[in-house]
């Protein structure tokens, strides 16, 4: 059975001083000793409370601007003395055993993301005694006990003045493993600045990866179940990252619903008009932009009412109560995505138990994102596939050039094409999907499958513009789609053949454009 530890001494020295005063006035009226850094001792004595400055008690001054003020012997020996082992070191140097430590540090993160921040003020925030009296506190547990945060303070104090100043083994244990928790988070900060700089320096633009990846993750919530319902599944986000989704309705969230989530929030936010994308197993299965939310709902969702059934629905405006109505007058819908929502529509969307409303942030999308796939025992890492989509480098192949219609089309395609699972295919018209072909293991049968799936729903392809993931790789492919009657073909380029595939085009009177760019998604 691990014994209680009595308090006498404490060290305090913190950056952060919420409810310091209070905290320090409770341990003196419990008799307990305190040293203080100068920055800390200074704001006890203005509050009258009796303090050592740990330099009278080393005999050494803070130096260098404060950059040495805690990196001395005594005070160490002091933390990582044991009774039961050192009390003839401790009499011979006169050191005192310090049973509490209170410490947190400079604000690193903080200042790295302040805009006025330059290179040397980051610098000059890397605290270097605390992580050392933090270790060593945390390496004595068994006599010392190490608070890093404020929220603990009141507790301390309940427990010493219940048990005649001591503190208990369990309380010991849990704080340690806070601090040393707080510690590496504090160097993961200062490893991730280093990475930027080093990245900088030594990479080009093609082989701009860090070398080493520093991620800390904290679960945020469990989720009802993983791809199947057999499966456990967790939301973990970075800690040190705002997480931009809120759920303001509903039941518990699942894997599915999370990740089809961050493709519909990528995938809309694509769009400055008012646009609706419905996603199905991790693809758009209907998408447009339109006037106002209602009418982008109504057009993506006729793009396919059959895939649309329990989709994933989102919006890049505030939904409004008629178009919330409407869905559910329309649709089973299990989530809803949107960046606002009224009062009458959430209200009324309430109204059905199944239906979960996350709300995220404009801020959603980054373009320095990195994409993690857990492999076995490894992870393939690679930069986002999120860009700004520039026509100043598209270039028409075709002896028909395409219309401002079909380019604006076009773009709308192109925008959809990204978030499909290769290979793919969409067809667009009027700034709307009509048919869409993914996940396929040859580039014809993603087409065979969109035109199918059009004529079950007497959907006439003439005049669209068909926007495809990647290059077409035979002919084959132009002569089917040239029969649908389509006017106008976006695509990246790059084939063999190219060539030929441009010839059919011509031949077949489509106006082609080439992108120079591939949009796999696997």
């Amino acid at each position: 059975m691990k014994k209680n530890t009595t308090i006498r001494n404490a060290l305090i020295s913190v950056f952060d001083k919420t409810g310091i005063t209070e905290f320090a006035q409770k341990l003196v009226q419990n008799n307990i000793n305190l040293f203080a850094t100068s920055g800390t001792k200074k704001i006890l004595k203005a509050s009258g409370i009796k303090v050592t400055d740990i330099s009278k008690y080393t005999n050494f001054p803070e130096i260098m601007s404060g950059r040495v003020k805690t990196l001395h012997h005594k005070i160490y020996a002091g933390i990582l003395a044991r009774p039961d082992h050192d009390k003839n070191i401790i009499n011979k140097y006169n050191i005192i055993p310090i049973d509490l430590v209170i410490i947190n540090f400079y604000p690193f993160f903080e200042t790295v993301n302040e805009k006025k921040s330059n290179h040397n003020n980051i610098i000059e925030s890397i605290d270097i005694g605390g992580p050392t009296i933090i270790r060593a506190a945390a390496k004595n547990y068994d006599y010392v006990t190490i608070v890093t945060k404020p929220h603990y303070y009141n507790n301390i104090v309940k427990e010493i003045e219940k048990n005649n100043n001591q503190i208990s083994y369990e309380t010991r244990l849990e704080l340690a493993h806070t601090a040393l928790q707080y510690i590496f988070n504090y160097d993961y900060n200062i490893v991730t600045y280093f990475s930027h700089l080093y990245t900088k320096k030594k990479h080009s633009t093609f082989n701009s990866l860090p070398k080493y990846l520093n991620y800390i993750f904290k679960k945020k919530q469990n989720l009802s179940y993983g791809e199947n319902t057999h499966q456990q599944a967790g939301l973990y986000v970075n800690l040190f990252h705002k997480y931009n989704m809120v759920q303001m309705t509903g039941k518990t969230l699942s894997y599915n619903n999370v990740s089809d989530a961050d493709i519909a929030i990528s995938c809309v936010q694509e769009f400055n008009d008012p646009a609706c994308v419905i996603i199905k197993h991790g693809s758009p299965c209907g998408a447009a932009i339109s006037k106002n939310d209602l009418s982008a709902y109504l057009s993506a969702y006729n793009s396919d009412p059959t895939s649309a059934f329990g989709g994933i629905i989102s919006f890049n405006t505030q939904l409004n109560e008629k178009t919330a109505k409407t869905i559910i007058a329309t649709q089973f819908v299990e989530l809803i995505v949107i960046p606002d929502i009224t009062n009458l529509a959430l209200k009324e969307l309430s109204k059905k138990k199944n239906i979960r409303i996350l709300k995220y942030s404009n801020e959603y999308l980054s373009s320095n994102q990195l994409n993690i796939k857990s492999i076995n025992k490894a992870f393939l890492i690679q930069n986002d596939c999120f860009d700004n989509i520039d026509q100043k480098d598209w270039k028409v192949v075709s002896k028909k050039l395409p219309t401002s219609k079909e380019k604006r089309d076009a773009l709308f395609a192109l925008k959809i094409v990204k978030y499909l699972k290769s290979n793919a295919i969409v067809y667009v018209r009027n700034l709307k999907t009509i048919s869409i072909g993914a996940g396929q293991t040859s580039r014809i049968d993603a087409i065979k499958i969109a035109i199918k799936k059009a004529c079950e729903r007497n959907i006439d392809l003439k005049n669209s513009v068909l926007a495809s993931d990647a290059f077409f790789p035979f002919t084959d492919s132009i002569d089917i789609i040239s029969k649908q009657g389509t006017s106008c073909i976006i695509q990246p380029g790059g084939s063999i053949r190219d060539e030929e595939i441009i010839s059919s085009a011509n031949q077949n009177n489509i106006s082609m454009i080439f992108t120079k760019k591939r949009y796999f998604k696997h």
